[in-house]
């Protein structure tokens, strides 16, 4: 039982080591996700659209890959939009340990709604979800709508897939750190 922790424990290390070289994307490529994953937001959530053009910055990670067998990990690449147009790259990378078995693939998009919850993301190195900020992670109710007490919150995320919103996820963890392309 050891042994197969063991190999487990050494194929999600090589899995978080191997990943980020073979998905390093372009800045065409990782813009050109970028607007494809704010499409699909938008046309689930009308509140998302308004709340990004609200917010002073729009961190969008369009693909991230999370696996994991007792031990798991995630990993994606976007960009950081300001005004509509893009200021950085960046990556998000977690890991953790627990039940978990499978893999998925999902986007997420952070709206920093005020200046200085922007700020503090741009002046960090290394910005750490839950501890640099806490990321209110927005649920849909009916008609796409999200909750007015999210709404007002300083950071809020979404997290989805092609397939709609998914529920009960968290954001936590994830280390975000800026990317030369």
């Amino acid at each position: 039982m050891l042994r197969k922790l063991q190999c487990a424990f050494l194929l999600m290390i090589s899995m978080l080591l191997v990943v980020p070289q073979v998905q390093a994307a372009s800045r065409a490529e990782i813009d050109a996700k970028v607007q494809e994953a704010l499409s699909s937001l938008y046309k689930t959530s009308s509140s998302a659209k308004r709340l990004s053009q609200k917010a002073a910055g729009v961190l969008v990670f369009p693909e991230v890959i999370k696996a994991g067998f007792g031990i798991g990990g995630e990993y994606g690449e976007g960009a950081l939009l300001r005004g509509g147009k893009t200021s950085g790259y960046y990556n998000v990378v977690s890991a953790s340990v627990g039940l978990q078995f499978g893999a998925q693939l999902k986007a997420e998009v952070i709206l920093f709604m005020t200046k200085d919850a922007m700020n503090k993301f741009l002046n960090s190195d290394g910005w750490e979800a839950g501890v640099d900020g806490s990321v209110a992670v927005a649920t849909l109710g009916a008609g796409g709508e999200i909750d007015s007490n999210t709404a007002q919150q300083p950071i809020i995320g979404f997290i989805f897939s092609n397939k709609g919103l998914m529920y009960n996820l968290t954001l936590e963890g994830a280390k975000i750190s800026k990317i030369d392309r």
